[in-house]
């Protein structure tokens, strides 16, 4: 890569004034957003950052944890080089273009055809403020008014490498041979750069230095973590590795004093205890010394050895730092006989505090520090897991004032400390932290703020019945994007604890009663249709009520998952002034929310178009979604108004309504007066699903069941909008 030469010095504003306006506090630099191509899952996608906890959620397999591992690979540096498997499916075809390209004689264009992995970051910063420090060189536009700086990394082919990249590949129709000899010159003939871009001209561009990248962008990792400590042999102790990185940190920092003394104090005595070891050692090699001998030792020429013993205090933290816990009568026990969810809750606390003491030692005031969080909630009881993701963006204040406040009572240390945890006369500005989480907890999600949630979603290109699928892909939904219902969505994802965000399909119903009936149903229809209905998929089932879930359709659209919404008719009578509930055979219009806003047809529809739509396009479906209320049982017949009735008129020998020529009407009326006189409709359900007489389901639940585990939970097609 190309050294940049030094970029000018900016002395002050965009706009050229000496100095910032008024007394505003420059506001810190902060990442926005990372455009990811090519990388695994991430073929094309748009990842946007919140200025504090960017929640990255979905289910298996949807490219969360790529996405940390690219930021390891291009900015932490965790690896060297990567190979064909890293780079997206979609990709293949276009090494085999260019490879057909390049045997063709057309070496230009096979170049350009070759992919790349890339990976673009937007920082947005204060134009105002006074001076650059590590943005400098990264500002490469002219405009007063551009308050952003692009970077952008690139894994691509190397200048000069065309040649040698496809000179060894013979031409020949096994697409998978000529794949596996361009995957072993990867490694060899791809390179690594990193270029400033100009945000107003994307052509100009200027290389820049990795190491002036990580003076702006420090980003760290904290792992699912299993415990501190273990009995089993070999096992490394992470807890004294955290220590170990502490010091080390207190030895490249130029204001951690109180680190540097215990750093100092700790060597200091480990100096005396060597030596001691020094004079036992050379006892002990005193005393072995006659054996020596015997067996011609040192000999003719060679010299007489001596012992010395060499203690590092960051070895031994590494090595010997142990967790204990205060027991009963001065007995300590070790930190395996804790609970696994404090020990993991330690251990990230630890970690982040070990994170931030590396990056004030190293790192600038105005660097942005990202933090990657995997799974924070293994082991943590659900309580826990909320009150740990609520307090995460506490630590950004917590950590200095800790860190000020332990400088402060060191001895010989100047300066008060005021109640903030600020010391007095220290201008110290706050950790420059935007923390990533990704996790499969609901009570994380939950209890996150709905606008920072980053839905991840792998989408397939739609194709013909039978087709094999093309490859997959990840997007990314911003869900701060769904509007007008983010408040009511919020407070009830909090409240039920959904996991929405994590099933491969959802089951909307309205009331307890279709709660507790859905399941039952389920293993029903799978009990007579064994291989029909498959169990193997994360289905969840939340309960909405009629009123509330036309509210979801929003972000059931945006996360794409299949979604079956079972609802009542709820015919009403609107002729009068006083409209009154009225049975289906009277006609009138549906009072129901979640059928009138599916789709603007269907705002003022009759109960009488609702039930010939139905018939004629069994289920009622639209992208992802589909819609399941009451129809008759069979052609012309009786149909129920809530769930209560349907189940009547689909069991009538269970409730004594006859089968003959009785009309619709009075059949209706029959089932209604049934279902009325019975307890709570929670009673009602359990009265059959939990008795000894067999019970069929419904039709519109049968149907819409049907129609949900026929869809794929695994990946959304391409053309769900």
């Amino acid at each position: 890569m190309t050294k940049p030469s030094e970029p000018p010095a900016i002395p002050g504003p965009r706009d050229g004034s000496a100095e910032p306006r008024g007394n505003v506090i420059p506001v810190p630099p902060r990442l926005t957003k990372a455009v990811i191509r090519n990388f695994r899952l991430l073929r094309r996608t748009e990842l946007s950052f919140t200025d504090k906890v960017t929640l990255c959620v979905g289910r298996n397999n949807t490219g969360k944890t790529s996405l940390a591992k690219l930021f390891a690979f291009f900015v932490a540096r965790k690896k060297t080089a990567l190979h064909i498997e890293d780079f997206s499916a979609d990709c293949y075809e276009e090494f085999l273009a260019a490879h057909r390209l390049f045997a063709s004689g057309e070496a230009e264009q096979a170049r350009d055809t070759v992919p790349a992995i890339t990976l673009t970051l937007h920082i947005a910063y204060d134009k105002d403020c006074s001076e650059y420090g590590p943005l400098a060189p990264f500002v490469v536009d002219l405009d007063p008014d551009c308050s952003e700086v692009v970077i952008r990394f690139a894994y691509a082919l190397g200048d000069g490498a065309l040649k040698e990249f496809f000179g060894g590949v013979p031409v020949g129709p096994d697409a998978t041979v000529i794949l596996e000899g361009l995957g072993r010159g990867i490694p060899k003939h791809f390179e690594m750069s990193v270029m400033a871009v100009d945000p107003t001209d994307e052509a100009n561009v200027r290389p820049v230095d990795l190491a002036d990248v990580r003076t702006l962008v420090r980003v760290d990792f904290v792992e699912a973590q299993r415990g501190l400590d273990d009995e089993g042999e070999g096992h490394a102790a992470p807890i004294g590795a955290v220590f170990e990185q502490l010091l080390t940190a207190a030895e490249k920092s130029q204001n951690a004093t109180w680190l540097e003394e215990l750093a100092v104090s700790i060597d200091r005595t480990l100096g005396d205890t060597s030596g001691s070891l020094d004079s036992s050692l050379q006892e002990v090699r005193q005393r072995v010394a006659p054996t020596l001998r015997a067996f011609g030792y040192p000999g003719l020429g060679n010299q007489e050895f001596v012992t010395a013993a060499r203690l590092d205090s960051k070895r031994l933290l590494r090595n010997f730092a142990r967790i204990h816990y205060p027991g009963v009568a001065g007995v300590r026990f070790p930190e395996s006989y804790n609970g696994l969810g404090t020990r993991n809750l330690v251990m990230i606390l630890l970690r982040l505090f070990t994170c931030y003491r590396d990056h004030t030692a190293t790192s600038p005031e105005s660097g942005i520090h990202l933090v990657f969080l995997e799974e924070p909630e293994a082991h943590l009881h659900p309580q826990m897991q909320e009150a740990f993701i609520q307090r995460l963006t506490y630590s950004v204040s917590l950590f200095p004032r800790i860190d000020v406040q332990m400088r402060a009572s060191m001895p010989g240390q100047a300066g008060a400390v005021e109640e903030s945890g600020t010391v007095i006369g220290s201008s110290r500005p706050r950790w420059n932290a935007q923390f990533v989480v990704t996790t499969h907890s609901a009570h994380v999600a939950n209890r996150g703020h709905f606008s920072d949630i980053r839905y991840f979603r792998k989408e397939e290109d739609a194709v013909e019945s039978g087709s094999e699928p093309g490859p997959a892909r990840t997007v990314i939904r911003d869900l701060s994007q769904v509007t007008g219902d983010e408040r009511f969505l919020r407070k009830y994802l909090t409240l039920t604890r959904a996991d929405l965000y994590f099933a491969d399909k959802v089951i909307l119903v309205e009331g307890a009663s279709e709660r507790v009936f859905v399941p039952a149903a389920e293993e029903a229809l799978a009990a007579r249709r064994p291989g029909e209905m498959p169990q193997h998929q994360y289905v969840t089932l939340m309960e909405v009520g009629g009123a509330y879930a036309h509210r979801f359709y929003p972000l059931l659209k945006i996360l794409g998952i299949p979604a079956l919404i079972i609802t009542d008719l709820d015919p009403v009578d609107d002729r009068e002034t006083k409209i009154r509930k009225c049975l289906v055979s009277e006609s009138g219009r549906t009072s129901n929310q979640s059928i009138r806003a599916w789709s603007p047809e269907m705002a003022d529809i009759t109960v009488a178009e609702l039930l010939q739509r139905a018939e004629t396009d069994p289920p009622i479906a639209g992208g992802s979604m589909c819609l399941a209320y009451q129809v008759p049982e069979e052609p012309g017949g009786p149909c129920g108004r809530t769930f209560e009735d349907a189940f009547a008129l689909a069991n009538r020998y269970l409730f004594g309504i006859p089968t003959g020529d009785a009309s619709a009407e009075e059949l209706e009326h029959q089932a209604r007066s049934r279902v009325e006189t019975r307890r709570s409709k929670v009673d009602f359900v359990l009265d059959h699903v939990l008795g000894d007489h067999p019970w069929q389901v419904p039709k519109y639940i049968r149907r819409g069941l049907e129609w949900l585990m026929a869809q794929d939970g695994t990946a959304t097609k391409a053309d769900v909008q």
